[in-house]
């Protein structure tokens, strides 16, 4: 109850100090328990010029010859239609991002990129991009 001077009335008001005291004690206990985090110096590392390996984007161009044959390049590299599995392993299985693109001719069917696209998938590949002639210039 509440402290009033004068009239023999009761008072309904809440004395407040003793919860500001029950407040203020709380809020040192957190304080006092708080673990300060150690700060160390802050230190720029230096990067490399060249850019790693794995950093590198994976392109894989579908090209049709002059004799109407389908031929198949990683990040220009000609790898046979057999072979191509074996080599999106080898190449995704060292990397964190499972990332590739593929550039195909414009007059090129669909049916050779799909198959591209899904012995990708099967090797592993979790994104494939397609880069259209705009984007590829």
């Amino acid at each position: 109850m509440a402290f009033s001077t004068g009239s023999r009335k009761m008072s309904s008001e809440i004395n407040v100090t003793p919860m500001i005291d029950i407040l203020l004690v709380l809020l040192i206990i957190f304080m006092a328990i708080t673990p300060v985090a150690p700060k160390g110096l802050e230190a720029l590392i230096p990067q490399s010029q060249k850019p790693r390996a794995e950093d590198e984007a994976v392109v894989l161009q579908i090209t049709r010859t002059k004799t109407d044959q389908i031929t198949y390049r990683i990040n220009d590299v000609v790898v046979r239609r057999s072979d191509l599995p074996e080599r999106l392993q080898a190449v995704f299985s060292m990397r964190a991002t499972k990332v590739m693109f593929v550039k195909a001719d414009k007059d090129l069917d669909f049916g050779p990129v799909a198959n591209g696209i899904d012995i990708a998938k099967g090797a592993g590949v979790d994104h494939v991009g397609l880069i259209t002639p705009k984007a590829g210039q």
